[in-house]
């Protein structure tokens, strides 16, 4: 069963805004990085750039702020394990663009992402990951939302991270 994650943020100035270009710079170098991850089995593209097709309407949570840009970083992808998504997010090129998050981003009064184990063979739309988004924040982690901090398995139940698989996956380098 894989584990489908979503990740959403606010920019703290307009999506074009010269404050922002380290955010663009970094971007795409980490959307291919993720796409050779042997973790990732798929994403979602978006509907209005070349790649991945978009895995329905692009919607947001409700804590979406309309700027005048008409859209705020957002990402929906599917994982095999939780150990592949923990080594791609905080080990390598992607680990060094959080250091730099506040740069770029309102702190959120929201959770920065959710995950799941997505039963279905079709893969999530955007509008299942706002629902499981938005539960997280109103209920805290459950299986049906949860977090790295309060991970479940596929069984429902409370679970950790594999620290040995960590490890081993850390050191292959192959989510960098």
């Amino acid at each position: 069963m894989p584990l489908a994650l979503y990740t959403f943020g606010i920019f703290r100035k307009p999506a074009d805004d010269p404050a922002n270009e380290g955010f663009q710079q970094l971007n795409d170098p980490i959307l291919a990085l993720a796409d050779r991850c042997e973790g990732l089995i798929a994403r979602s593209g978006y509907a209005s750039d070349p790649g991945p097709p978009s895995w329905g309407a692009e919607v947001y949570p409700r804590f979406y702020e309309e700027r005048g840009d008409g859209w705020s970083p957002a990402t929906l992808s599917l994982w095999r394990d939780l150990e592949s998504l923990f080594v791609f997010t905080y080990f390598g090129l992607h680990a060094a663009a959080l250091k730099r998050g506040r740069e770029w981003f309102d702190k959120p009064a929201w959770p920065p992402l959710v995950m799941w184990w997505h039963m279905d063979t079709a893969p999530p739309s955007w509008a299942d990951a706002v629902v499981r988004h938005e539960h997280l924040h109103d209920h805290g982690p459950t299986p049906t939302a949860f977090n790295f901090k309060v991970p479940f398995d596929e069984a429902g139940r409370a679970t950790r991270l594999e620290k040995a698989r960590i490890e081993q996956l850390r050191r292959a380098g192959e989510n960098f």
